[in-house]
């Protein structure tokens, strides 16, 4: 039996807004990898192909999407123009490009900010040494946040009930055998991060990828992003992320101290989380 496109009902499809519907599609749109088919989006939404293709030719007419070869889209002039504004009048980005900069030519690896969406980190800015091997990871990519350094640095540092509700949330998805599920386990490993100052994500996101990342704090002390490296296992090995730990941490709290952040003292872990001072 083939399976059909959608993997919703179009009564199901019915409950959702025609906006929810569209921001649904231009998320679509965005993902690595394209220019994307309008088949693709559907399956990728749940949306019905008709569906898909009237948010599609609205998008086009008002420049946020853009016809392909083949009957696929891509991200339009007019969309492009907007989100090369919003980042362009960051200031944390401001902050964030040259320290990223320092981190990718002292440590030869992979230097990128992400900020907290929901349950996700998204990845915002990148900066990338020449090399073949190309990490997964690019400017608006997610990963969930119990599996990324990145998103496991931003949680070691939000308040105790918002990280709760993403540590106990049902079935945290496994991106590899390694990644911690476990209630239990993550909260060691956000106490760890909490007592360092950063985060290690050993596979959890990537196989054979590590990561080391560190909570950026604005001036009220809330974690507005991350910023983080990584690479292969075996150039990141456990070795190096000792020596890389520190420099991600201290690029994370000259981006924080930018924005007037008062960045704690070491060895405070939160003992909700199941830590203990040091």
């Amino acid at each position: 039996m083939v399976k059909a496109v959608n993997t919703r009902s179009v009564d199901q499809e019915l409950v959702k807004g025609p906006v929810d519907k569209a921001m649904e599609v231009l998320d679509a749109l965005v993902q690595p990898g394209g220019p994307h088919r309008l088949g693709e989006i559907a399956r990728r939404t749940g949306l019905t192909k008709p569906t898909v293709h009237r948010h599609l030719r609205t998008m086009a007419e008002y420049g946020f999407a853009e016809p392909a070869e083949g009957g696929s889209y891509r991200p339009g002039p007019r969309l492009l123009g907007l989100a090369a504004a919003a980042l362009s009048d960051s200031r944390v980005l401001e902050l964030t490009r040259p320290a990223l900069a320092d981190l990718r030519r002292r440590t030869g690896h992979v230097a990128f900010y992400a900020v907290r969406h929901a349950s996700d980190a998204v990845y915002l800015e990148q900066s990338e040494p020449a090399r073949e091997y190309r990490m997964g990871t690019r400017p608006g990519h997610r990963s969930p946040l119990h599996t990324c350094g990145v998103g496991l640095a931003m949680l070691s540092a939000l308040p105790a009930v918002e990280a709760e509700a993403v540590v106990d949330a049902p079935d945290l998805e496994a991106r590899t055998p390694g990644t911690p599920t476990d209630p239990d386990a993550l909260r060691a490993v956000l106490a760890r991060a909490a007592l360092c100052g950063y985060a290690v994500d050993d596979e959890y996101d990537e196989p054979d990828v590590r990561s080391v990342a560190a909570p950026v704090l604005d001036a009220q002390g809330r974690a507005v992003g991350a910023i983080g490296i990584a690479g292969l296992t075996f150039t990141l090995d456990p070795g190096s992320v000792e020596v890389f730990g520190p420099m991600v941490r201290a690029a994370a709290r000259t981006v924080s101290a930018g924005l007037g952040a008062r960045t704690p003292a070491l060895g405070v872990v939160d003992t909700v989380r199941g830590g203990e001072e040091a």
